[in-house]
């Protein structure tokens, strides 16, 4: 079959009756209707799923982990619930936060190191984070790609009361304005600003709450030959 080139950056492979696409550059399909699709990145690629608390990240995580059979996942709220299963009840989690994340991080860094694909649940606005991560995957020859969901605020909101999980005020307005800049960031860049927000990722697929759950599966390896 034909592989066109689709706008946005990304290349389009029909796969019986689901569309694979490999997102290089920015890739924005928010309010882009249409088919599921599955993402596929090169292999061992580390891919960084961002976006305010509640938006879905750990819910997407968890379909692509399912239906990825490869990929490993690092989601922080794994490493919260196993320190507080250590933790005396009565003890709020702000008091051993601390630690949590820096298990997190330990977390992280052996993950990365430990090679092949890798799926990382992060808030997005920490381009230090970002850049720690590229640095590790390209000495070992791996690609950062970011997928960032934008489905606004109130959205966010609903997610975390839907899930009876509740972000602190402060952490959230910080985390939506760090993704607001990015977000902005990278309207100027399709807009045609030079430079790119992201220069240490590969590419940057923006999806809304539509596209979202149109994004099936996850998959990594090399690219499937034209046809």
């Amino acid at each position: 079959m034909d592989r066109p080139t689709t706008p946005g950056g990304r290349t389009a492979v029909r796969q019986g009756a689901q569309t694979a696409m490999e997102p290089r550059g920015l890739v924005d399909l928010r309010d882009a209707a249409g088919e599921s699709f599955t993402v596929r990145y090169p292999p061992g690629a580390v891919v960084v799923v961002s976006g305010l608390p509640g938006s879905g990240k750990s819910t997407l995580l968890r379909r692509w982990s399912d239906r990825s059979g490869a990929a490993a996942t690092v989601d922080p709220r794994a490493v919260h619930e196993a320190c507080a299963a250590v933790m005396p009840a009565a003890l709020p989690y702000a008091v051993y936060r601390p630690w949590a994340r820096i298990e997190h991080f330990r977390l992280l860094r052996a993950s990365v190191r430990r090679g092949g694909p890798l799926l990382v649940h992060d808030c997005g606005s920490r381009a230090w984070m970002r850049r720690w991560l590229s640095g590790v995957a390209a000495r070992q020859g791996r690609e950062l790609h970011l997928v960032l969901l934008d489905v606004g605020a109130v959205t966010a909101l609903a997610g975390q009361r839907e899930r009876g999980r509740w972000a602190p005020r402060r952490a959230f307005a910080r985390h939506r304005r760090g993704l607001d800049r990015l977000l902005a960031a990278f309207t100027r860049h399709a807009a045609g600003a030079a430079g790119t927000p992201t220069p240490e990722a590969a590419s940057v697929l923006l999806l809304d709450r539509v596209s979202r759950e149109r994004a099936e599966a996850v998959r990594f390896g090399p690219a499937e030959p034209a046809r």
